[in-house]
């Protein structure tokens, strides 16, 4: 591949034939991952999501542009004088496949020196079927041949801007430009989009989401904001916790916590949601869920911070939620812990963390007293048409790890006013590191214990992959904390 001016070529990874993806620390220009993460945060936050029905109540009538919406991975497209790099707001960059290579040929031609657009990167499948954005994670990240990379397509639907004009701002100039900038374009093309009222986003929900499959409909306009209108899925989920609200809502519900059942029979908790609740349902299912309230080793919380009391297994939810995702916008699994219900101890334990979703958007929309939380009614198999989850069918037994080494310990003491202090190093390897990310390869623990302080226990620790950094930070605390006055007694160190 020649030389890339946006970009050090030699700091990406080769991947297929020109194909390379790295990190943003490649990029020549040190604004350009600041600026993907703002545009997708503004894109949230006016984005509002509706269901069919809600559309119909609350988007107002007047002129929109309305697209077709893909499940894709949102991507800046970056042009510099003949030049082409994406980048997500992740900052995963990637450069030389056929969609770069057209991009660059379309913006040169129309003359463009240097331009940002905005868009979706998703995947185009032969036969027709729906892109998902875990197709493009797979494809994107780790392509095992060249039509993989072919596969690759990003659909503009705003622009940063173009030379020295500035388009965040005016999205109806801006689609006009991309129609004439990116015309003919295969592998990069303006997102499919036309011009209507409201009556046209039903017509066109009907036809590209419930005739067509597509994920959904988005609507745009100036006066009035910009709309996001997806079909709503339910799903029957086991109620394993609830929440109570605080202040005058004290003897309300504030939220549920839902788990799916997996074919082994342990609970794999999916999310929680407090809406679609009236407030006398609030009242009611609060005083019974009081009554089913169970020990549980497992401890998660709410938004609000407050820890879910734990029930015992027996009631189902319908739920109803917008999308299922089962991939972070970086690509990675959405791990959620398993619990194991240990009957007879009325119990709950956790198991381990196992790839699953997130819900968007829950909403409560009745208790289902004809449903029990047993794998065939409120099981993983409800996800299969929505979404593909991740391990689906492995087994959730408790993963066994290895025991920790002990390292290095050492104890300090120091007599003040007739009273005892304790500061005491303990660094270990956990030897967990391979068999599981969540757990780091070395650890480092320092205790102070000082009974004349207002907190006579103070705990501070480090954690690290690398056994040269982790004894960095041994030394970095032994000069610190076991100076003059103070009694150090080392142990011999354990290997």
């Amino acid at each position: 591949m020649s030389n890339n001016d946006l970009v050090t070529l030699t700091q990406l990874k080769e991947r297929v034939g020109s194909y390379r993806t790295g990190t943003s620390g490649a990029l020549h220009d040190i604004n350009l991952l600041p600026l993907a993460k703002l545009r997708r945060r503004q894109l949230s936050r006016l984005m509002m999501p509706l269901n069919p029905e809600m559309a119909r109540k609350r988007v107002p009538d007047g002129d929109y542009l309305i697209s077709r919406k893909l499940d894709g991975e949102f991507t800046l497209l970056i042009y510099r004088d003949g030049d082409v790099v994406s980048l997500n707001p992740y900052g995963t960059v990637r450069v030389g496949a056929p969609f770069h290579e057209e991009a660059a040929r379309l913006l040169k031609a129309a003359g463009v020196r240097d331009a940002i657009l905005i868009g979706e990167l998703y995947v185009k499948w032969d036969d027709g079927r729906r892109e998902r954005v875990h197709d493009v994670v797979r494809l994107a990240r780790a392509p095992q041949s060249q039509e993989d990379v072919d596969r690759l397509r990003f659909a503009a639907f705003a622009i940063d801007h173009i030379d020295d004009d500035d388009l965040s701002a005016r999205p109806l100039e801006a689609h006009d430009t991309l129609l004439r900038l990116l015309k003919g374009g295969e592998r990069v093309h303006p997102i499919e989009t036309i011009k209507g009222d409201r009556d046209t986003i039903t017509s066109r929900f009907r036809q590209w989401v419930e005739d067509e499959g597509s994920e959904g409909v988005c609507a745009l306009s100036p006066a009035h904001g910009w709309f996001k209108i997806k079909p709503r899925h339910t799903l029957d989920l086991a109620v394993i916790g609830f929440s109570q609200g605080s202040g005058e809502r004290a003897e309300m519900l504030h939220s549920l916590l839902l788990a799916l059942v997996r074919e082994d029979g342990a609970f794999h908790i999916v999310g929680r949601t407090g809406g679609g609740f009236s407030d006398d349902e609030r009242i009611t299912l609060l005083a019974d869920l009081k009554q089913r309230r169970v020990e549980s080793a497992y401890t998660e919380v709410n938004s609000d911070r407050v820890a879910y009391a734990m029930i015992d297994p027996g009631l189902v939810a319908e739920i109803e939620c917008l999308d299922v995702i089962t991939r972070s916008s970086a690509g990675e699994p959405i791990l959620r812990a398993v619990l194991q219900w240990d009957g007879e101890a009325k119990r709950w334990e956790s198991t381990r963390r196992l790839p699953l979703a997130s819900l968007i958007s829950p909403q409560f929309i009745r208790l289902r007293d004809d449903k029990a939380p047993h794998a065939d009614e409120t099981g993983l198999k409800q996800l299969a048409a929505l979404a593909d989850v991740p391990e689906g069918d492995e087994a959730a037994a408790p993963l066994r790890l290895p025991e920790a080494t002990l390292l290095r310990r050492a104890v300090a003491t120091k007599e003040l006013k007739g009273r005892t202090m304790v500061r005491k190093l303990l660094m270990w390897r956990t030897n967990k590191e391979e068999a599981s990310d969540e757990h780091p390869a070395y650890v480092l623990l320092l205790t102070d214990f000082s009974p004349n302080r207002k907190t006579p226990l103070e705990r501070d620790i480090r954690v690290s992959a690398s056994a040269e950094q982790i004894e960095a930070y041994w030394r970095t605390w032994e000069e610190a904390k076991f100076v003059k006055g103070w009694s150090v007694q080392p142990s011999p160190e354990q290997q």
